[in-house]
């Protein structure tokens, strides 16, 4: 495995354990932007282009849309 692999799965792991333990939807919904766009990368890195085509694609599209979701909420504070 090449050192950007590995470094691109490192960021999928922080990505991931960070979008768990964040309390604001909004950190959730850009960090789940930032696994799409890491993971479309590595599997561009990994000779499937159309699977990392499609995964930018879809990626994009649904962060839109949870943004766009979450811009009609109220927002709270639990303090």
């Amino acid at each position: 495995m090449e050192l950007v692999q590995v470094v691109l799965l490192l960021v999928l792991i922080g990505c991931a354990l960070v979008a768990l333990g964040a309390t604001d939807l909004l950190v959730a919904v850009v960090l789940f932007g930032a696994f799409g766009f890491a993971s479309a990368i590595l599997f561009t890195l990994m000779n499937a282009v159309d699977v990392g085509f499609v995964e930018a694609i879809i990626g994009t599209v649904m962060t839109v849309i949870y943004i766009s979701v979450l811009s009609g909420l109220e927002r709270r504070s639990s303090r």
